[in-house]
Order: structure tokens, then sequence, then C-alpha cells
């Protein structure tokens, strides 16, 4: 099965990008959970904490200071020292 990932970027020659490695289970797991600040990404990401939280994952909150932009280079490092996995919320 081949998978196609589209880059949103407007990127005339889209850089080269390794998938990261899945992680191999949730059990002693920090979870980062990323609101990049648009409309009711807080109210999925919410959720998103109740179901990992109840299946004891330890969850971690991070905010974009805004959307039109990509998440500031210290928040990037943050979240990557920090958090085994990363959900975004891309909700409107």
């Amino acid at each position: 099965m081949t998978t196609s990932v589209l880059d949103p970027t407007n990127e005339q020659t889209p850089e080269h990008r390794e998938r990261a490695q899945r992680i191999s289970s949730l059990q002693g797991a920090t979870i980062g959970l990323l609101d990049i600040s648009k409309p009711r990404g807080d109210v999925f990401l919410d959720t998103i904490q109740y179901l990992l939280e109840q299946k004891g994952v330890t969850v971690l909150r991070y905010i974009k200071p805004t959307f039109t932009k990509p998440a500031p280079v210290d928040l990037r490092h943050e979240i990557s020292t920090t958090c085994d996995a990363v959900i975004e919320a891309l909700a409107d």
C-alpha cells in the first residue's frame, strides 16, 4: 500500500521529509497536545486529553501564538524534548 502525504505549504519543490516512527505503546508515554489557535481546537483537544488520561497517559498541553505562522522554534524544541508524540488540533 502506498501512502501519499500532501504538504500544504507553497513550495515549488517540496522538501523530502521522513515520517517519524510511531510510538510502540501509549503505556508510559507523554503525549503533547498542540492547539494551533484556531476556533474550537481546544474543544477537540479537551476530548482527546480526557480519553488519553483514561488510559493513564501523561498529557502536556501547548498552544501556538497564531495559526497563521509555524510554531516558534522554542515551542517546537520544548515539545520535541518533552513528548513522545504530539497531536495537533486543526479544527474550526
